[in-house]
């Protein structure tokens, strides 16, 4: 089993110069440089951008609805890594009101897990086709206060890797946390990122 290091593409504005920040979070066997092509389609002038790369492409070896012993430690190392991207962040003077969190797919439920253990008032939370992770979710690992951070989860019906039912039961413990959380579900969409929920992402950053 693996864990990850510290491997982070930049784009965007240099973090000295920059208003806001975007930490990126790529899907399962894809890159950090794929995810960042995505910034050609958001709006993010006076962005710092930021896209950490998985080990072997993967954030965690199994299906998210796994128990979560089994994507260990890989699991605990990738959330890890996103604290300290969001440290080192507001160490450069950056607030977290003002750091955004985006991902597809496995990225999606990372990025889910990551803002729900640790939530806070951040500047958007998009989540392209994902849900909280583990067998179970078990509500006591989610804690704070999101002060109505806005929050886009979108997903297929069916999705071949997350099922509708999850992504409600996630919705549901973020709104418990007090997140403003938008849910679009389009029916048999593929795996993929739609223009339409660029345009949902774009109306939050």
């Amino acid at each position: 089993m693996y864990t990850h290091s510290k491997q982070i593409i930049t784009a965007g504005v240099p973090i000295e110069q920059a208003q806001k920040a975007i930490i990126m979070l790529h899907g399962r066997g894809a890159s950090a440089t794929s995810i960042i092509t995505l910034s050609d389609r958001l709006q993010l002038d006076g962005y710092a951008i930021f896209a950490p790369q998985a080990t072997e492409h993967s954030w965690y070896p199994y299906s998210f609805m796994a128990p979560v012993s089994n994507n260990q430690p890989a699991l605990d190392s990738a959330l890890e890594l996103i604290g300290e991207l969001v440290n080192d962040i507001k160490n450069k003077g950056i607030t977290q009101e003002n750091i955004y969190l985006l991902g597809f797919s496995q990225g999606a439920c990372l990025t889910l897990e990551y803002v729900s253990r640790n939530a806070g008032r951040y500047g958007g939370v998009i989540a392209f086709t994902g849900g909280l992770i583990g067998e179970k979710l078990i509500e006591s690992n989610y804690k704070g206060d999101f002060n109505q951070t806005p929050v886009l989860i979108t997903t297929g019906d069916p999705d071949p890797h997350v099922p509708v039912s999850r992504v409600n039961e996630s919705v549901a413990i973020m709104e418990r946390l007090n997140a403003s959380v938008t849910l679009e579900i389009y029916k048999s969409r593929p795996h993929t990122i739609t223009g339409e929920e660029l345009a949902l992402a774009n109306s939050i950053l």
